[in-house]
């Protein structure tokens, strides 16, 4: 399973049966309109089953904190989500909120404007400042693959993990595509071992978990985690 820090990837043989992976997934409620019930449910779900962490929009991140609070599952919350559009002091500021408000991660979209045009210096400098603005709270950058190319995405990647980022996460789920093993595959060659890999989007099969995994993914974002784990075999 992941190293001490969660950031690396499992050995290739490492995961042999769908409960396994239960340590390396944020179980995800992320739905416009989900209500408290569903994320009491998400997190008595998580903590039965020792997911990594519980990831919720901030409207839902005291809650989720409360329910968490002296269990290994960790609260993760998004910023500027799903559209990475907002201006740099909003971004700074949803991120300081999350992290004040007991979030263990924080999983922020890239500013995607300045990606698409590959300012690097202007996605490092609003990166660097959002994982100062974490303070102890790990940040994960969505870098919405499926509107990258191969080499767009190893160079935000590279740019993410030279910020600072504990983790760099192929989607927000809400674009035109989610997670594939190949941009898995990119990001993980893009950071090397010190930094995590996020698959997130479209995960909905143990075998699509595993795949993710292989690919190089230290952890995995997924509504479908209790049938993931649940499931009899790859």
């Amino acid at each position: 399973m992941p190293g001490a820090s969660g950031r690396a990837p499992p050995a290739p043989d490492a995961v042999r049966h769908p409960r396994e992976l239960a340590p390396l997934i944020d179980h995800t409620l992320l739905r416009p309109g989900a209500g408290e019930r569903e994320v009491e449910r998400w997190c008595e779900e998580a903590l039965r089953h020792g997911f990594a962490g519980v990831c919720v929009r901030p409207v839902h991140l005291p809650l989720a904190v409360r329910l968490l609070a002296g269990s290994a599952v960790l609260p993760v919350a998004v910023a500027d989500f799903p559209r990475g559009e907002g201006a740099p002091a909003g971004r700074l500021r949803e991120v300081a909120e999350a992290a004040a408000a007991g979030a263990r991660e924080v999983d922020v979209v890239a500013p995607l404007a300045a990606l698409h045009r590959a300012d690097w210096a202007a996605v490092e400098r609003d990166l660097a400042a959002l994982v100062r603005a974490a303070g102890g709270a790990a940040l994960k950058v969505i870098l919405e693959t499926c509107l990258l190319s191969p080499e767009r995405m190893a160079a935000g990647a590279a740019v993410a993990a030279a910020a600072g980022a504990a983790f760099v996460k192929t989607s927000t789920g809400f674009s035109t595509g989610g997670a594939t093993a190949e941009a898995v595959r990119v990001l993980r060659e893009a950071v090397g071992p010190g930094v995590g890999v996020k698959a997130s989007g479209g995960i909905r099969t143990a075998a699509d978990a595993l795949r993710m995994v292989r690919a190089g993914a230290s952890r995995l974002g997924t509504s479908a985690s209790v049938a993931l784990v649940g499931a009899e075999g790859f």
